[in-house]
């Protein structure tokens, strides 16, 4: 199979899981129709597909990391929901559909993303590990989506957006906040939870620099992917950074440099998977390589 079809293959598990985990949780049906609709709505499901396949690799089972994994797709959703409000980067569209706001309202689409964020916090202490395991990688989870990650990270970028003279470093510390955390976080906790198992503080570190890694590149990816893609390939619109005068790798560096850029990444990404064998660590290495391959 290409990573494309495994990637797939994991996503199918995940979605399985998300399709019946709000139910009979006694939601107004109105704001459940809301919620699932963006956390229903497809995408890769990349970052709880992270956590599953390094908790996997280390000797966790996908049932006992499932609830984890599933959480920060939650999490994942209800942050694009609010992104996509007229106070923040006002976008119609997403995943190929109308934005949660255009299909309900502002108001249902917010409370839809506090519903989503705060299941996604109970759903973490389902996670059938070790309790300090499971309390470490809630702890790092609060921080990776919060004030200090990925929260953080959207106010910093609102604040750049239409700012000149920002520079390199300080685009890097505002995508290592808004997007890298949760995709940083997602790698090590799995390594957390499968602490019970076979994983130890050397796989952490590793989970760790490797999300790091990755989720630095798949930014770049991202920025250039609104230069040179197309709106039916994404699924959002196209060249909507420029329109809002936002900083990103393209504008500072250039296209090239970028692609290259994320390339160096991904390699260094890899190598850090040299310890480990079998279909979990291939899976992963191939990962990475697609993120900058979608713009070659």
């Amino acid at each position: 199979m290409t990573v494309k079809e495994k990637l797939a293959v994991h996503a199918a598990e995940v979605e399985k899981y998300l399709g019946e985990c709000l139910k009979d949780m006694e939601i107004p049906e109105n704001l459940l129709e809301s919620m699932e609709y963006s956390l229903l709505a497809g995408g890769k499901r990349l970052r709880p597909v992270l956590v599953l396949v390094w908790a996997k690799m280390l000797g966790a089972s996908t049932e006992a990391v499932m609830p984890f994994a599933a959480s920060l797709e939650m999490i994942h959703t209800y942050s694009l929901i609010h992104d996509d409000l007229p106070a923040m980067d006002d976008d119609d569209l997403r995943r190929g559909k109308p934005s949660n706001h255009k299909q309900f309202d502002e108001a249902t689409a917010i409370l839809a993303g506090d519903g989503l964020l705060t299941e996604a916090f109970g759903f973490m202490t389902k996670a059938d590990a070790p309790a300090q395991h499971v309390v470490e990688a809630i702890a790092l989870m609060a921080k990776s989506a919060g004030s200090a990650g990925m929260v953080g990270g959207q106010v910093v970028d609102m604040g750049y957006t239409g700012r000149e003279g920002v520079t390199l470093d300080e685009l890097k510390v505002m995508h290592s906040m808004k997007t890298g955390a949760l995709i940083l976080s997602a790698c090590k906790s799995g390594a957390i939870l499968a602490k019970g198992a076979e994983a130890s503080e050397d796989d952490v570190r590793r989970a760790e620099e490797y999300g790091r890694l990755i989720g630095v590149a798949f930014q770049i990816v991202d920025d250039v992917l609104d230069v040179v893609g197309d709106e039916a390939t994404l699924g959002k619109p196209v060249g909507s950074d420029i329109e809002q005068g936002k900083s990103t790798y393209p504008s500072l560096i250039g296209l090239e440099e970028s692609k290259e850029l994320a390339r160096k990444y991904v390699d260094e990404a890899v190598e850090l998977l040299s310890p480990y064998s079998g279909e979990e660590a291939e899976f992963l290495a191939e990962l990475a390589r697609y993120i900058v391959d979608r713009v070659y």
